[in-house]
């Protein structure tokens, strides 16, 4: 390289004093020509020259005490080797309540605001109950005679006073009167709309004064201390994802938020639209960041070897024949030599590729250098690294 430099400045030189010359007697094209041809042939012969040396100084290494390329070999050793794939997932509250009215009625006021914290139990919305309260009454009036009624009756019929059916009737009007009592009572414990279970009153729907009617939203409440997140994994996935599985969950709105937890359930069908099962996984959302419907990024663990060989993905290289890489033995000459090596390359995660032919332990593969040797070739072990950038 340094040569091809010095060549380069001899080029640049002539080019100088041919301007200079030009300057100096512009009239004397012909002149100038055969100087500028009589410097390319003092460079030509330069070239020859520095070709025949480097040809001389490749024999000298080859044949000296250095001889062959430098490189740097690692000992291959079984080790442990995981993979992970990687699934989108939505975040979902465990205990969540669209809250609607059991009856028809006009919603006369609201006892929460958006934002408040609630127990299971409190009262969320009153309904108009006017009517359901005169009907009450009216039965109650009702319930009191009919009590009386059946009271003397009976204290008649006990004294064999008055006829079986009379004692009968009014035995049963009282009764019936009572299951009427009990279904109003009911009806107006239904326009006391309550909270199901303790959360957060995330949204009100409707407005003091408007209608309410069943299924419609009226209340929505949140409880964020436990969550869910469920995602899709494809059906190819389904042998080697486990129940109890290590899982570790990221969340793009909190990049720097990294969770370690295990898998809580696998589903038990398969989606036939797009071939997937449900994985589920449980979270304790203490500081009560995550929010319902979040996306979330889980990173499922579908391959673990304690006993692999793994190498730097970088090592392998590829021709017509397939895969392989580059490892240091001793031919019959003694001399260190790199030999290529097929192999059938499995999974791999993040920069390491785990191999699963080719290779045994113990054997030197070339981890710097492999882009310098050939097969066959004659190599050194180096003490320092080949030059930076000769492996790229």
């Amino acid at each position: 390289m340094k040569n091809r430099k010095k060549i380069l400045g001899i080029g640049l030189a002539i080019t100088a004093l041919t301007m200079i010359g030009g300057c100096g007697n512009s009239n004397d094209s012909d002149k100038i020509e055969k100087r500028i041809q009589a410097k390319r042939e003092a460079i030509a012969r330069l070239e020859v020259e520095i070709h025949s040396l480097e040809n001389q100084l490749q024999k000298q290494v080859s044949t000296g005490p250095d001889r062959g390329v430098p490189v740097v070999t690692k000992s291959l050793q079984p080790q442990s080797f995981e993979h992970f794939i990687l699934v989108n997932g939505t975040v979902e509250a465990v205990k969540e309540a669209f809250i609607s009215p059991e009856l028809n009625g006009q919603i006369k006021r609201i006892h929460v605001r958006e934002g408040d914290i609630v127990t299971a139990g409190n009262l969320l919305v009153s309904l108009n109950s006017s009517v359901i309260e005169r009907s009450i009454a009216e039965v109650e009036t009702q319930l009191e005679l009919a009590g009386t009624i059946y009271a003397k009756r009976k204290g008649l019929w006990e004294k064999k006073i008055g006829s079986e059916i009379q004692f009968l009737e009014a035995r049963n009007q009282k009764k019936s009167l009572e299951n009427k009592l009990e279904t109003l009572q009911a009806q107006l414990e239904m326009t006391r709309i309550k909270a199901p279970i303790q959360g957060i009153v995330d949204q009100i729907a409707s407005k003091e004064g408007e209608l309410a009617a069943p299924g419609q939203l009226l209340i929505q409440l949140v409880c964020l201390d436990e969550l869910t997140i469920n995602a899709d994994v494809s059906e190819a996935y389904l042998p080697n994802i486990r129940k109890d599985g290590p899982a570790e969950v990221s969340f793009p709105s909190f990049p720097e938020m990294k969770v370690n937890t295990r898998i809580h359930r696998i589903g038990n069908t398969i989606n036939p639209q797009n071939r997937t099962f449900e994985v589920q996984i449980h979270l304790r959302n203490e500081k009560q960041l995550l929010k319902p419907n979040m996306l979330a990024l889980l990173k499922l663990r579908d391959f673990q070897s304690d006993n692999a060989l793994v190498i730097p993905s970088i090592l392998i290289k590829n021709d017509r024949q397939g895969a392989y890489v580059f490892i240091m033995e001793k031919g019959e000459d003694k001399i260190p030599r790199a030999r290529k090596v097929y192999v059938k390359a499995g999974m791999t995660q993040g920069s390491q590729t785990m191999i699963t032919e080719g290779l045994s332990a113990n054997q030197m593969l070339i981890v710097q250098g492999y882009n310098l040797v050939k097969n066959g070739a004659s190599v050194r072990l180096s003490s320092s690294p080949p030059p930076e950038g000769s492996d790229q």
